[in-house]
């Protein structure tokens, strides 16, 4: 299934506390559910004013589905053509 990097902006995201994260986290899951097996989050890193989500779907409108049934951003989404890591330099 693709990969895909979303980036939500939101203003103060660094500032979240636990239970804002925790809230944020139990409707994502709640969607997924919802949504079914097609669509997995992965993690999200949080900065000081946007989330970036990683996510395997297996298309795009799957995954501007789950933003609008959560009511979360979307400003970009990209579809990761590879991963490299450490090892890809040995």
């Amino acid at each position: 299934m693709p990969k895909y990097v979303i980036e939500r902006e939101l203003s103060g995201a660094g500032e979240l506390t636990s239970d804002q994260l925790k809230e944020i986290s139990q409707t994502s899951c709640d969607v997924l559910d919802e949504l079914g097996p097609k669509i997995q989050w992965v993690h999200s890193y949080v900065t000081d004013n946007k989330i970036y989500c990683i996510y395997n779907a297996p298309n795009e409108s799957k995954i501007r589905e789950h933003a609008e049934k959560g009511g979360f951003p979307i400003n970009k989404i990209n579809k990761v053509s590879t991963i490299i890591d450490p090892i890809t330099a040995e």
